[in-house]
């Protein structure tokens, strides 16, 4: 079991809790390759839209990988994106980062230039960073239940 940690606007990483997929890098495969099934992925979005909108600056939606490999979809003309299947925990309540700037390991010794590491399509995060969102998602519990 891996984690993961995908980027992208909190619109985006909403669509995706709702229809219950992960997408990364704008649908490209080599994006989404790397996540198998039972891993983990919880999505961090520094905007409300891509690119627009009101700084969230958050962890999002949490859930875990349920493919058995990406797949293809249709979705607008000549967009084809490559996706994987994810069950996301729905009582996830976004967690603002800031707070845990100083706990996460991913963020630790970044400093003021912690939003570098939140660039590209994904990331991979430690076991404790993710128990550590987890937590200030207010799915600790829930999170620890099911990945054992």
């Amino acid at each position: 079991m891996t984690f993961w940690m995908g980027i992208a606007s909190a619109q985006h990483a909403r669509g995706g809790r709702d229809g219950g997929f992960a997408q990364l890098g704008h649908g490209k495969h080599i994006a989404v390759k790397s996540l198998k099934k039972g891993d983990w992925i919880v999505y961090y979005s520094a905007r409300e839209g891509m690119g627009e909108g009101e700084t969230v600056q958050a962890f999002t939606t949490i859930g875990w990988v349920t493919s058995d490999a990406p797949y293809r979809v249709e979705q607008a003309m000549n967009f084809n994106p490559y996706r994987v299947d994810v069950n996301y925990l729905k009582d996830a309540q976004p967690a603002p980062i800031r707070p845990l700037l100083g706990d996460l390991n991913l963020t630790r010794d970044q400093g003021v230039h912690w939003g570098m590491v939140m660039r590209g399509p994904k990331r991979r995060l430690e076991e404790e960073d993710m128990l550590k969102i987890a937590e200030a998602m207010d799915v600790l519990a829930e999170f620890q239940d099911l990945r054992d």
